[in-house]
């Protein structure tokens, strides 16, 4: 094993939770983001086109995500091989490429891709998704910056800079947002995470260049070799693809949402957001630190698996809750968070189109800890074809699910596309038959705990009770039954270093 920073040693559970810890804070103050837009404007035209325009940041956000999982193998290779500074200026020039252009369109084209993004619909949600698109796609490609140098600090073995990086940011833009949105309203939502991301990226760029002035690194070192900014951009575009497409799904979505009138979009951006925060706070971060210890190691079909059915039960765990949790008092945690728009009927359809995101936020947990393992294999050949094969399917099946069943017919169609993109992973890495098994039986043995965790309270009491004695339960099941999958993730995420 080659030297390591002080985070060495820590063990993917620990190194997950610093991680994980990073990600709850920014998530958490986004969703005290969301909750600041809904008391301060409710649930109108406004809200819709502030949230198409926000899908957009969704979509490559958490396409960042995906990058860092690409580059952290290569990474981690070039510190062993003492290129590390070469490769990741390599890289910061190819995201460079993409980025610049990427803000100069949507700064000079906002009107029409936000009349685009909100199906043409009401004047005043144009505008706002006009005005807020520009703002957001600088916070979204900050994010890719900040990805790449916090990959560079991963393939260090230290995760507690970047995520300094992250809570920094994510304070002081919130501080932001809440000075300026009485008098600017939503488009204070955007300079907030614009500044964010760029705070998020600073944070580790200087770092990084003090890291490198006090070990007297030569200019040199940081100056990448012919073509290899081309070939690093060929890279990430691949490897960025099938993520991007699998983000794009929601952003078709919210035009044919709006179809079902004003606080549709919202409605289901609600939704969204809570499966799409469980999700990237477990399985995403798990994802991420095991990804370097696993291009050490190397994997095969079995191993794929077990990785993948070992990093999956936490998740399952914190998905099974929060389906619980929104089952029985969604109506009651939403009017209370998110103020008297949100109330009766409004709270409790987001509330169970939460739970109806369960199944989606299963298969992302496995695609989650699944996509970092096609790059450690080095199959990541046919992931563009993958996303083409995503986004052909998903548009037909929104509108036609949509058309049926309205926003659950658009939860629906969000689970069976990302279903697709993860049978193909498990396929490239010989794993499909019984990871795909697996992964089945950790979900309804989840399921079934919770069924039987929430469903006394349910009946027997009404929302906050029901449902912090049915969180209660449920953690008394788990250490009760001790599912021998729980116990074999455990000892499999502590021995992984």
């Amino acid at each position: 094993m080659s030297k390591r920073s002080a985070s060495a040693g820590l063990g993917s559970l620990a190194t997950g939770a610093v991680t994980a810890v990073a990600l709850a804070v920014q998530t958490g103050l986004a969703a005290v983001v969301g909750v600041i837009i809904a008391r301060e404007l409710g649930r109108t035209a406004e809200t819709d086109g502030f949230f198409a325009s926000y899908g957009v940041f969704i979509v490559l956000g958490l396409a960042a995500t995906a990058m860092r999982v690409t580059v952290l193998p290569p990474l981690a290779r070039a510190r062993d091989d003492r290129r590390l500074s070469v490769e990741t200026v390599a890289y910061a020039g190819a995201l460079a490429l993409v980025a610049v252009p990427i803000v100069l369109v949507g700064a000079l084209a906002a009107e029409p891709f936000a009349a685009l993004l909100t199906g043409f619909g009401p004047e005043e949600a144009r505008d706002a998704a006009a005005s807020t698109l520009p703002w957001l796609l600088v916070a979204a490609l900050g994010q890719f910056a900040a990805g790449l140098f916090a990959s560079a600090f991963a393939a260090l073995d230290d995760y507690t800079t970047p995520a300094v990086g992250y809570v920094t940011g994510s304070v002081v833009g919130l501080v932001l947002i809440l000075l300026r949105i009485d008098e600017n309203g939503v488009i204070a939502v955007a300079w907030g995470m614009a500044l964010n991301a760029v705070i998020a990226t600073l944070v580790p760029a200087l770092a990084l260049a003090r890291r490198a002035r006090r070990e007297q690194m030569p200019g040199t070192a940081v100056r990448p070799r012919t073509g290899g900014t081309r070939t690093r951009l060929r890279e990430l575009l691949s490897g960025a693809a099938l993520p991007f497409a699998l983000q794009a799904v929601y952003v078709i979505c919210l035009p044919i949402a709006a179809l079902g009138g004003v606080g549709d979009v919202t409605s289901f951006g609600y939704a969204y957001l809570v499966g799409a925060a469980v999700v990237a706070v477990t399985a995403s971060s798990l994802g991420l630190v095991t990804s370097v210890p696993l291009s050490r190691a190397g994997v095969d079909g079995r191993r794929v698996a077990a990785h993948v059915d070992a990093s999956s039960w936490l998740a399952l765990l914190a998905i099974g809750a929060t389906a619980g949790v929104f089952a029985v008092a969604g109506s009651t945690i939403l009017q209370a968070v998110l103020g008297g728009a949100y109330a009766t009927d409004v709270g409790e359809e987001i509330g169970w189109l939460v739970v109806a995101l369960a199944l989606w936020m299963v298969v992302s947990v496995g695609v989650s800890v699944t996509f970092p393992v096609v790059f450690v294999a080095g199959r990541a050949s046919s992931l563009p074809l993958a996303a083409l094969a995503v986004l052909g399917l998903h548009l037909p099946l929104a509108v036609a699910g949509q058309a049926i069943a309205g926003l659950w017919g658009l939860v629906a169609a969000l689970a069976v596309s990302t279903a697709v993109a993860l049978a193909w992973m498990l396929h490239l890495l010989d794993a499909l038959r019984v990871a795909l098994a697996e992964l089945m039986i950790a979900a309804a043995t989840v399921a079934g705990m919770v069924t039987a965790a929430y469903a006394v309270p349910a009946i027997l009491l009404d929302g906050i009770p029901a449902a912090a004695v049915g969180t209660l339960a449920f953690a008394a099941v788990v250490v009760v039954i001790r599912p021998p999958g729980l116990r074999s993730s455990w000892a499999y995420l502590r021995e992984l270093a």
